[in-house]
């Protein structure tokens, strides 16, 4: 699979289309939708199942330097207002902010970032490394390891300073039972 085939199925779940336009529309500094609404959309239609089978929620980044919780909240409570209609569970989080709050959260390590590329790149499995956003003519899609884990339907640990092996399996055994045919990679 190729970036214009990933981007072709991701884009047929109206709402991960309606996010990215939305986020387009608000002018947030470095925002994304990423991670399990892309490849959760793209191994939907895969495998055959409706096109919002098994997703959770929609994760959306930002980066901006204010790092105070009011920016963010606001930023939350904007983009709700506008996504209201949706019916979907929207999570917006600026990633100037997580290093602020993870290690309390999850007891992990979690150095700053720099942007939103990077929390990306330090998302708990490897398939879920992916984000799309809007640009002048067309889209950006970022995907460090590319598409094949995607297309393939294997869940791979991505270690890092922040992987917890425990939050791994609980994850990999949540997408196993949606999705049967996945292939999981334990985590050593």
């Amino acid at each position: 699979m190729n970036r214009d085939e990933f981007l072709a199925l991701a884009l047929r779940n109206p709402v991960n289309v309606t996010i990215i336009d939305e986020l387009a529309r608000l002018d947030l500094p470095d925002a994304w939708l990423v991670s399990g609404c892309l490849m959760q959309t793209v191994w939907n239609v895969l495998t055959g199942r409706a096109i919002d089978h098994g997703i959770a929620d929609y994760d959306a980044f930002y980066f901006d330097p204010d790092t105070s919780w009011e920016a963010e909240d606001s930023v939350i409570r904007k983009l709700h207002a506008r996504l209201g209609h949706l019916g979907a569970k929207v999570e917006i989080r600026n990633q100037a902010r997580v290093h602020l709050w993870f290690p309390d959260k999850h007891g992990l390590p979690y150095p700053p970032l720099r942007s939103s590329r990077e929390g990306i790149d330090r998302f708990l499995t490897q398939n879920t490394q992916v984000g799309v956003r809007r640009t002048d003519d067309g889209y950006e899609v970022y995907a460090p390891h590319g598409f094949d884990d995607v297309a393939g339907l294997i869940a791979r640990p991505n270690p890092g300073p922040n992987f917890s092996a425990a939050n791994y399996v609980v994850k990999a055994a949540r997408w196993k039972a949606l999705w049967p045919e996945l292939t999981v990679i334990v985590a050593e």
